[in-house]
């Protein structure tokens, strides 16, 4: 007789049960640390290729590969126990065909144990959504502010704020909804564009730089932390400045280790005593 483990993580049902303005949190992470921390107080933890640019000093999500998100899937699954894992699918590795994205999606669930994949895109990606969907792979969308569509949208722009463009975004998530997406992330568009539409979608909206009338809302945690003192978006808030603390502490430790002051093996820990 087989037996099945409990199962203690926030399912994608109970997700999409989370509709409702400010029901969701959502956080990133990329690392065992990172997941460990915020495992218990986000719903869910979105492993982004936004990886690329946080942890590698990319100048975009673009360079990053299947095998890295993997890699960095694998960690957050065995720094995390609560929330719902959900990982990017990276540029190029789910465009050419819904077969090419099922293959990459397989892939990811397989080896990482996430409940689910990422994507971007709208109307042209809904075949895509639909087979992946019917197949077993719960899809979160990603409409808006598409970082992986850098170059076609010009650059990180916000979108939505004028009526043509509105309506894209617009049709976009009705599209994402219709193929069987169980959440949509709504990035850099214009308030009132946002809460029409966590308004008028039954699956919960995720803003990232639209509106507080989301139904959750996800931040960069490095962002969230101060970890960055160089850029900082203009939606992020931030709730902690470490790197400060961070600086100091190195600088701390380098003045202890040039003054031969550094504790001994012996003085940590009694050796030879």
């Amino acid at each position: 007789m087989s037996t099945h483990a409990r199962e203690t993580r926030l399912s994608i049902p109970a997700i999409q049960q989370r509709k409702g303005a400010g029901s969701l949190v959502a956080l990133t992470a990329y690392s065992l640390p990172m997941a460990r921390w915020v495992d218990r107080h986000a719903d869910v933890i979105i492993v982004g290729d936004s990886v690329g640019m946080v942890l590698y000093g990319m100048p975009s999500t673009l360079g990053v590969s299947l095998e890295m998100m993997i890699a960095h899937g694998q960690a957050v699954m065995r720094g995390s126990q609560r929330a719902c894992v959900v990982v990017d699918l990276p540029f190029g590795s789910y465009q050419a065909s819904p077969e090419q994205a099922f293959h990459s999606a397989a892939r990811m669930i397989r080896e990482t144990g996430a409940q689910g994949v990422k994507l971007e895109g709208g109307t042209e990606m809904a075949e895509t959504v639909a087979f992946l969907v019917q197949r077993g792979i719960p899809v979160m969308a990603h409409v808006g502010l598409m970082p992986q569509q850098v170059n076609s949208q010009g650059g990180f722009r916000a979108q939505g704020r004028d009526a043509a463009s509105a309506a894209k975004v617009r049709d976009d998530a009705l599209a994402m909804q219709a193929a069987g997406a169980f959440a949509v992330v709504l990035e850099g568009i214009a308030e009132a564009l946002a809460r029409q539409l966590s308004e008028q979608l039954q699956i919960p909206t995720i803003g990232i730089g639209a509106s507080p009338a989301c139904d959750g809302q996800v931040l960069v945690s490095e962002d969230l932390l101060g970890l960055f003192g160089e850029y900082q978006p203009r939606f992020v808030k931030r709730y902690a400045d470490l790197q400060p603390q961070i600086e100091a502490a190195l600088e701390c430790y380098a003045a202890e280790v040039r003054a031969g002051s550094f504790p001994s093996l012996e003085h940590c820990f009694g050796v030879g005593r």
